[in-house]
């Protein structure tokens, strides 16, 4: 039970964290902000991500 609870909330720590760490990705990412842009998925914006470094070389 203990243990579980501590497996547990690693998981929600790491889920937040990514979740902050994708958070930051929008703000920066072009395209991925405005008054008419839907937050973008996890997966919407890797792709997002992606494809603006591969522009970018």
């Amino acid at each position: 039970e203990e243990v579980r609870l501590r497996i547990n909330g690693r998981e929600r720590e790491r889920m937040h964290d990514l979740n902050t760490a994708l958070d930051s990705l929008r703000q920066v990412m072009p395209y991925s902000q405005g008054p008419s842009v839907k937050k973008l998925s996890k997966m919407s914006t890797l792709l997002l991500a992606r494809n603006y470094i591969v522009m970018l070389t």
